[in-house]
């Protein structure tokens, strides 16, 4: 097994730059553009509280669909799974991360798992509060915790952008409501959080930490405070590793082999349980909406750190 230095992961990100070729950066997200097609950053924090990073780790990159695990996490604790797999399934699914079609396909014409838009869209409406900053609030103050920074905060261009190019999640949003997934008094609101929490800017050093987080079953690094339940936190790793990566999902799961959540800004989340979290920002995306150079990385670190949950050593762990 390789040794866990910055100069390792110098090398990695060096030796995965050129994937980035693959793959385009999305053009309706402010501050990025073309420019930013070979870039990369990893991070990684273990659950020893040790840092290793290399790349542009210091870029600010907008959440995006990694929020997804954020508000499946806060549904859970807010109303338990019962209420929350009512609304939504825990299914993969083949299809878009934006696709119409599969809520008229799937049982009850709910969305297939928490980790699609759709989807998404149908847990924010669970998030408790009175008005839409009451929850919002919620969800940052609970990301700067967990992350260790109070810095974070909402990108008000980045917000604009979403709603002005939100027509397709309008009617996912609005499709929910006709067939009573959502109620009129929800849609609204839920697709308003969905943005705003999408539109909160984070880097590759918070992302390690969340996904430390969630390595660490719920408490914050050297921290004994259990500040998410386990059970909940066992249940979205388990959504990750199966719906985190889009319609890619499965072939993360194998090449990979620990749960994941991507979003179309590059950033990617990675949750090695009982080691460490991963934070990646590769803005070059491939059609499906994963970082082209990210998804090398992991694929790199995966092999050469032994992460895969399937890995001999970490199996005669379990």
């Amino acid at each position: 097994m390789v040794e866990l230095t910055n100069e390792y992961i110098e090398e990695v990100v060096k030796a995965c730059r050129p994937f980035a070729s693959r793959g385009k950066v999305i053009d309706h997200i402010p501050d990025l553009d073309q420019s930013h097609l070979t870039n990369l950053g990893v991070t990684i924090v273990t659950l020893d509280g040790e840092t290793y990073s290399a790349g542009e780790d210091q870029d600010n990159f907008s959440f995006q669909s990694i929020s997804k695990v954020i508000l499946l996490l806060m549904a859970l604790e807010d109303f338990g799974k019962d209420i929350v797999f009512q609304k939504v399934g825990m299914e993969p699914t083949d299809d878009l991360f934006n696709s119409i079609s599969n809520l008229e396909e799937y049982g009850g014409r709910r969305p297939y798992n928490p980790m699609i838009n759709s989807g998404a869209i149908a847990t924010a409406s669970l998030i408790k509060g009175t008005t839409v900053e009451e929850r919002f609030d919620r969800i940052l103050d609970f990301l700067r915790k967990i992350t260790e920074n109070d810095k974070i905060t909402m990108s008000e261009e980045v917000y604009n952008a979403e709603c002005k190019n939100g027509a397709r999640n309008k009617a996912l949003s609005y499709f929910m409501e006709s067939t009573g997934v959502l109620s009129s008094q929800e849609s609204d609101a839920a697709l308003d959080l969905y943005n705003r929490v999408n539109s909160i800017e984070i880097n590759s050093l918070a992302l390690a930490k969340m996904g430390c987080f969630l390595s660490n079953h719920g408490r914050l690094i050297g921290g004994k405070k259990q500040i998410i339940q386990a059970e909940n936190i066992r249940t979205v790793k388990a959504i990750m590793l199966t719906s985190g990566m889009y319609n890619e999902s499965g072939t993360y799961a194998v090449e990979v082999g620990f749960p994941l959540k991507s979003g179309v800004s590059g950033g990617i989340v990675g949750s090695v349980p009982g080691r460490m979290g991963i934070g990646i920002i590769g803005p070059a995306i491939n059609r499906k909406g994963n970082s082209c150079a990210g998804g090398e990385a992991l694929r790199i670190l995966s092999r050469d750190l032994e992460l895969s949950l399937l890995h001999d050593r970490n199996v005669r762990n379990l």
